[in-house]
């Protein structure tokens, strides 16, 4: 669909005390070494290209040299934080190799690549500004999707890990020549990442906003979509934003679903993925429900927004509950919870 585009650049949303409470509780509120607008007085930037010459439109950036001793010290503790609880014994065969900007995302991202100088093997990891509403998107990815996920976040700074993939624009160009039984599991895989995408209000997953992650299996690949843009949370007000299928990006892994499954086949793999959603949100019920506590409190869109959102969710499931909601956050909350009790007559509602 041509027209399912952001309507305007998302605001950054903030990290209010509530939700900064949560954080510190499980682990995610952490004091930094160093912060997002420590990386923004670099000296030098410069076009960073793609092995075949293109312009990836990020732009690596340096800086003076005694800024680069300390934040080599500092990024690489944040390294040891993200990955090691702060174990610092890692720290001493570990160096910055290179600092990528991008301009263009919403949280205007710092890229770092961390390489190990025992045997030249890089990790990256991300910078960016804190944004109550893709934290709430992390979060909702963490316990509802077949994903975990680690961040990090002190004040202005969110720290996230790098999301191992092929990106989706290059899979679709580069991948789909595979055997019947690999598009199948594609097919099947791209169903299920479109019903957990919708079933949590997780929007704009264009081809270029998500990766596949590819295991080899005993015949065959095994196949799994992952999201790698928590932008786009619950944020616009068109339901069709939120579903991954109607981006014309992924037209062709649309066509080839259409040519594998018919709609008997996609309705048992919908379930497949509503039932283990249902069972991350029991096995996980209390934090689940201490993150609802927040979000229903907290406001990551506008009025109007809202509205149309609540609107188009009640036609589509011919429900009144939605017009009851306020805000995006109770939007989420009595989506998830209708599928649930729907499906599975089970409910996050408070008790």
């Amino acid at each position: 669909m041509a027209g399912n585009v952001p309507s305007r650049k998302k605001p950054i949303f903030p990290v209010g005390q509530e939700l900064r409470t949560y954080l510190e509780r499980y682990g995610r509120y952490r004091e930094l070494p160093a912060h997002y607008d420590d990386l923004l007085h670099y000296s030098q930037s410069f076009p960073l290209l793609d092995r075949n010459g293109n312009d990836t439109l990020w732009e690596s950036v340096y800086f003076s040299e005694r800024d680069m001793a300390e934040l080599n010290n500092a990024l690489t503790r944040i390294y040891a934080l993200l990955k090691t609880d702060g174990d610092v014994t890692v720290m001493d065969h570990l160096q910055v190799a290179r600092i990528d900007f991008c301009t263009y995302g919403n949280s205007k991202p710092f890229r770092i690549r961390i390489i190990n100088r025992l045997n030249d093997n890089y990790d990256h990891f991300y910078l960016k500004q804190a944004d109550a509403s893709r934290i709430y998107g992390l979060e909702l990815e963490d316990l509802l999707s077949p994903n975990r996920f680690n961040f990090l976040v002190e004040g202005n700074t969110m720290v996230e890990e790098h999301i191992a993939g092929i990106p989706g624009d290059e899979f679709i160009r580069h991948h789909l020549e595979v055997s019947q039984f690999d598009q199948i599991r594609i097919s099947k895989e791209f169903v299920k990442f479109n019903e957990r995408c919708f079933v949590r209000l997780l929007g704009d997953m264009r081809s270029y906003n998500y990766v596949v992650d590819i295991t080899p299996d005993i015949e065959g690949n095994q196949y799994r979509i992952r999201a790698i843009d928590f932008d786009q949370q619950s944020y616009e007000g068109r339901k069709n934003f939120y579903f991954p299928q109607y981006f014309k990006e992924n037209n062709d892994l649309i066509f080839m679903g259409i040519r594998h499954m018919n709609p008997r086949t996609v309705e048992q793999y919908q379930m497949e993925e509503r039932s283990l959603i249902a069972g991350r949100v029991k096995k996980s019920r209390e934090q689940v429900q201490e993150l609802f506590l927040v979000m229903t409190r907290d406001k990551i869109s506008t009025p109007d927004k809202v509205s149309k959102l609540t609107e188009e969710l009640a036609a589509h499931h011919n429900s009144d509950r939605f017009y009851r909601c306020t805000n995006m956050g109770q939007v989420v909350l009595t989506h998830l919870d209708l599928l649930l009790e729907k499906d599975f007559r089970q409910s996050i509602v408070f008790e």
